[in-house]
């Protein structure tokens, strides 16, 4: 008997240890902010104590609880270094540091689960976002918007890396069917709870914008200083830009039909398989009126493989859809605004 109770004891102690040891959690902070400002950076060891002097003289000036939450991205340089010595002099300081390079996506998602604010707001580690636009995007959220996105309007990015970015913005608001200058501006601000209702992965940090309003939240953008960069290099190219826009082709399609996969894969089946009965259909009466054989013509093969494909996608249809409810299931598909009772 005692000796099972020791047992029991030393294994209470030795998972609690093991818990101080790590103590990340998906849960964020306990204690209420008015502000969190999640910074997500990767090899920005010479922008960061300015960066942190900054934010924080900003958010004294305007009396605000306030919480800022680095989120270093598997930087190889010094910058943990450097924000585990902010860290040890300011309390208000969090820092999060991935083992590799996961992306800008998962180290923002990393980073708003750690948030305690009533009103979170991102920037960039490079100095190109300006502190002083804080206060800005504090009194658009608490005029009633959900979300505020900075619209770098004059840019100090070489020509090479606002061509592309112009392009995309196009071809995004196209799709995305919201009106905003720069969805790649990372310095926007949240209200709490609509960060509750985003997944992001891949590239999709860039159109939290689009995912918000197509969940009935409000979306607005104000104008934003843009400075020079001074440290460090862009990590954003071509292939980032690429990557963009397959995820907003895929949100897209995943918005309209992921609830119902059938609607476009049946549309799409019905279609073939009407062109293949029809050909099928016209050969049939050429062979009746004696025109034979058929069997060899390419119209017969065309025929049976617009009808095979057809049938094809519309049991990948259904298969898709049979998935689509089990996935609903977790997803309720809406989001309320308020309950009054």
């Amino acid at each position: 008997m005692y000796v099972g109770i020791y047992w029991n004891v030393k294994m209470t102690q030795s998972q609690n240890t093991r818990l101080n040891e790590h103590p990340a959690s998906d849960a964020p902070s306990c204690e209420p902010r008015d502000v969190s400002i999640v910074v997500p950076l990767y090899n920005e060891e010479g922008s960061l104590e300015n960066l942190h002097r900054h934010i924080a003289e900003v958010l004294k000036k305007i009396n605000v609880s306030y919480e800022i939450v680095f989120v270093d991205d598997g930087s190889e340089d010094q910058s943990y270094s450097i924000l585990k010595r902010i860290h040890a002099s300011y309390p208000h300081v969090k820092v999060i540091a991935f083992r590799r390079n996961f992306g800008k996506a998962a180290a923002l998602t990393a980073g708003f689960k750690e948030t305690a604010g009533d009103i979170v707001i991102t920037m960039d580690a490079d100095l190109q976002d300006d502190p002083e636009e804080i206060p800005n995007f504090i009194a658009e959220i608490r005029n009633g918007k959900d979300l505020v996105s900075g619209w770098k309007k004059k840019r100090y990015d070489p020509l090479n890396k606002r061509l592309p970015s112009r392009l995309f913005n196009k071809i995004t608001c196209a799709i995305a069917g919201v009106k905003l200058h720069d969805f790649n501006c990372g310095f926007k601000a949240y209200r709490r709870e609509l960060l509750d209702h985003i997944e992001l992965y891949g590239e999709l940090h860039r159109y939290i914008p689009a995912l918000a309003n197509w969940k009935g939240f409000k979306v607005d953008e104000i104008a934003v200083k843009h400075h020079p960069r001074k440290f460090g290099k862009s990590k954003y190219g071509y292939e980032r830009m690429l990557k963009g826009l397959f995820d907003i082709i895929t949100i897209y399609f995943t918005r309209k039909y992921g609830k119902s996969p059938l609607h476009v894969f049946g549309k799409l089946g019905i279609c073939f398989g009407l062109i293949g009965f029809g050909a099928l259909g016209y050969l049939t009466v050429l062979w009746f009126l004696g025109e034979r054989p058929i069997g060899n013509r390419p119209l017969f093969f065309f025929g049976m493989l617009s009808v095979l494909f057809g049938m094809q996608l519309v049991a990948f249809g259904l298969m898709n859809e049979m998935l689509a409810k089990i996935e609903n299931r977790f997803d309720k598909g809406y989001v309320i605004r308020n309950i009054l009772k």
